[in-house]
């Protein structure tokens, strides 16, 4: 599953579905301007979801870190009670 979301992040994967539906358009004899709008929107929603996915990334490893300080201070506390 975090293999999928990494690769679903990727900007360049998003790049080369611009590429794609742009290359498609054309053969289909679409409007520039359609075209532009959809390639602009398709990399705008790779631009949202890949920050939103490396923010989330960022945030469970700050929270794990603070779990792991937590659990070892816990540890600590535990191990002066004995002594």
């Amino acid at each position: 599953m975090r293999e999928l979301l990494r690769k679903m992040s990727s900007r360049k994967l998003w790049a080369a579905v611009a590429g794609i539906v742009t290359g498609l358009a054309m053969v289909f004899g679409l409007d520039e301007n359609v075209i532009s709008t959809v390639a602009g929107a398709v990399v705008a929603i790779a631009s949202v979801t890949t920050y939103i996915v490396t923010e989330g990334r960022v945030d469970a490893e700050s929270v794990k870190q603070a779990v792991d300080a937590t659990r070892n201070a816990a540890d600590a506390l535990k191990s002066a009670d004995k002594t």
